[in-house]
């Protein structure tokens, strides 16, 4: 049996504060950063409550390009807000748990990571055997995170034109 393991982290230049508000905002469907890769749909409660649930899908090819989805259910088992977000798989194609952890930093910034430990469940069992899913996790993780902190870092009204 295929268990993933992973830590993927990043650090981004605002506040955990910001970095929160804007995890929570993700996981309760903004779609703002961390598309094409995942999206995510609030079913019940609150994302950052325990008990809250969430359906996670993964785009192989990205949101709008079709390919594969890869669809689970995410419920909030821990909160500290500001500071960490614990969840666990619980239907869907993957079993396990992810920690998203926010660790504020001397100058103003905030390291951001998650740590993904999830076994393949149902027709991603096989896929599994023929794909490092694990080293696709982390690059969409990885890729999310980038996103994010391009998304805190740009000024107020960028884009705007006058």
């Amino acid at each position: 049996m295929t268990t993933y393991d992973r830590i993927d982290e990043a650090v981004i230049d605002a506040p955990a504060a910001a970095v929160w508000e804007a995890l929570v905002a993700e996981l309760q469907g903004a779609k703002e950063w961390w598309v094409p890769h995942n999206t995510f749909e609030l079913l019940s409660g609150a994302a950052d409550r325990v008990g809250g649930r969430v359906a996670v899908t993964v785009h192989t090819k990205g949101s709008d390009n079709g390919g594969l989805k890869l669809r689970f259910t995410q419920r909030t088992v821990a909160v500290d807000p500001g500071r960490r977000l614990d969840v666990a798989y619980v239907d869907g194609v993957f079993r396990g748990t992810s920690v998203f952890r926010l660790e504020p930093l001397a100058d103003g910034r905030t390291r951001i990571s998650m740590h993904f430990v999830g076994t393949p469940s149902g027709f991603l069992k096989i896929l599994s055997k023929v794909a490092d899913l694990g080293a696709e996790h982390s690059k969409g993780a990885l890729s999310a995170f980038e996103s994010l902190g391009r998304k805190l870092a740009a000024p107020v009204g960028a884009g705007a034109r006058g």
